[in-house]
């Protein structure tokens, strides 16, 4: 039986990262892609390595030629440059912009029949810029934000109740950047609603940290940003698709009407499976809730249009 093929663009820290956790999880045949000359060659050879003491089976080869990514089923894009200290995610987006325009090409050429999950910043910019360059049917191109911030905001939870993190699920739509929108009525701790564990003001807290949960790594870390969590939602998605897991997550896809959103990349709950995005799922939203993720629609808008899609 022919394993799945998931090809890894960009062998960054988020990249190799999400190499690493495909391998182990003995997902899929992977392939990491990068222009610099020997370091994608040289992760996969380290991870290879690994393979007799973690116990995996799948292989993970490196390359320089966009080639190699045929026949994949699914194609992760993690190009781009990372954040810096003081830098948003729309700073990235005329630098990224020419960046993950090139992969997408790249995807529409050797890889016609991909799934996309783009991982690269400003996410729900990029995610619009690669559907528009592959010309791919919009449930096959995605973007990863929902997942992570999700788990951003189930982790602030977890540690401020003192429970464990798998007891806590929590949904976090609209755009990946400063203006996401934290749903604490749909959030919960073993289904108990975390409005009834925690007072107004400290869940308000735990949301604006959430929408700050990247700014926060980054100003730690003073060079780099984020790879752990982002790479472990990027892989997420990749298995709900590969073993078509049917799961409910939030996701930057494309909505057609939903939540009045029309023809925009955003965060909503999606359910993904082995045809990609097969449904998005329209939650009760309040007015306020429904007007901050308009909030957030529009300055995507503002951020596509500058790129003339």
């Amino acid at each position: 039986m022919r394993k799945p093929k998931v090809t890894v663009v960009g062998a960054g820290f988020v990249g190799a990262t999400a190499a690493q956790r495909l391998v182990e999880k003995n997902l899929a045949t992977v392939v990491l892609h990068d222009i610099v000359p020997g370091m994608p060659q040289g992760k996969a050879l380290d991870l290879m390595q690994s393979a007799c003491i973690e116990g995996y089976e799948s292989t993970v080869t490196g390359t320089n030629d966009p080639a190699d990514y045929a026949g994949s089923d699914i194609v992760i894009v993690t190009s781009g440059l990372a954040r810096q200290p003081g830098m948003s995610r729309d700073d990235l987006l005329l630098k990224n912009a020419e960046i993950v325009g090139s992969v997408a090409e790249n995807i529409r050429k050797y890889a016609p029949d991909a799934i996309v999950i783009v991982v690269s910043n400003p996410l729900d910019v990029m995610t619009a810029l690669v559907a528009a360059k592959t010309g791919f049917p919009k449930e096959r191109v995605m973007g990863m934000a929902g997942v992570l911030d999700s788990a951003r905001f189930r982790a602030f939870i977890a540690m401020e109740l003192g429970v464990a993190h798998q007891d806590v699920d929590a949904m976090v739509l609209g755009g990946h950047g400063d203006d996401m929108v934290p749903l604490s009525r749909y959030t919960t701790v073993s289904g108990i609603g975390i409005e009834a564990l925690l007072p107004p003001e400290k869940i308000a807290a735990l949301a604006e940290r959430t929408r700050n949960g990247g700014a926060e790594i980054v100003k730690l870390l003073q060079k780099g940003s984020a790879y752990y969590a982002p790479s472990a939602a990027a892989v997420a998605m990749a298995q709900a698709i590969l073993r078509d897991e049917k799961r409910l997550l939030p996701a930057s896809a494309w909505c057609t009407g939903q939540y009045g959103i029309e023809n925009h990349y955003v965060g909503v709950p999606i359910v993904l499976g082995k045809e990609g995005v097969e449904k998005i799922v329209t939650l009760d939203l309040t007015a306020e809730e429904l007007k901050a993720l308009h909030a957030s629609v529009g300055r995507i808008a503002e951020s596509v249009a500058k790129l003339g899609l």
